[in-house]
């Protein structure tokens, strides 16, 4: 499989997980239609913008290539750089317009969790079991049970305690894959330690200042 094939393929993949992802999400969520609606336009605009950091992401890490030929930049993939760009753009971008009160952070995420499960698991599953492109089945198994301990708590906790756990249990989990196999990734970007290490802290925040604020 050359380069370009094997890149459009991941792709497809990406597209195929997120697509379940949805599935998933408005098959389990007990929210009304509208508000599914709005949640999953939200996160789709949210996802669109996020492929835009990611070429911006992309000139930025190879800025002096950028300069020399913008075309020449195309040909580059987009390497965990230009993701650490992205997410931190995204992240602003979040911020910004939950400030400016345009923007319900803590909802969306609460919606966006099952979509990000799913699609990692489906994403993970297809790489292994259909074109046996991934390592092992340690990640298939992360995503598997986390997804058990999502469905399993619905309706026993509140919906952003799950959310923000699940996600704190995520780069754990990826944290320790980091150390057991030669990389942890995430739709095939390569995720360091240091960039898991601040998921967690960050999420480790966020649960405590939402259990402060409802105490």
């Amino acid at each position: 499989m050359t380069a370009a094939v094997w890149k459009l393929a991941s792709i497809g993949i990406i597209v195929v997980g997120l697509i379940a992802g949805v599935i998933f999400y408005y098959a389990m969520s007990p929210a009304k239609k509208d508000v599914k609606k709005k949640h999953l336009e939200e996160t789709a605009s949210i996802l669109i913008n996020f492929v835009i950091f990611i070429w911006i992401g992309k000139i930025i890490a190879n800025i002096n290539i950028f300069i020399e030929d913008p075309l020449a930049i195309l040909a580059y993939p987009s390497d965990s750089k230009a993701f650490y760009i992205a997410v931190l753009l995204t992240t602003i971008q979040i911020i910004y317009k939950t400030k400016k009160k345009q923007f319900n952070s803590t909802a969306w995420f609460v919606s966006f969790v099952p979509i990000f499960l799913f699609s990692s698991f489906v994403y993970e599953f297809i790489q292994k079991v259909v074109l046996n492109n991934s390592l092992g089945f340690q990640s298939i198994g992360l995503h598997a049970v986390l997804l058990i301990f999502y469905l399993m708590l619905q309706g026993k906790w509140r919906s952003e305690k799950i959310s923000f756990i699940t996600i704190i249990l995520w780069s754990v989990g990826q944290l320790l894959l980091a150390f057991i196999m030669p990389y942890a990734s995430l739709f095939g970007y390569l995720m360091a330690p240091w960039f898991l290490i601040m998921v967690s802290v960050l999420f480790i925040a966020l649960l405590i200042y939402e259990k402060r604020k409802v105490s």
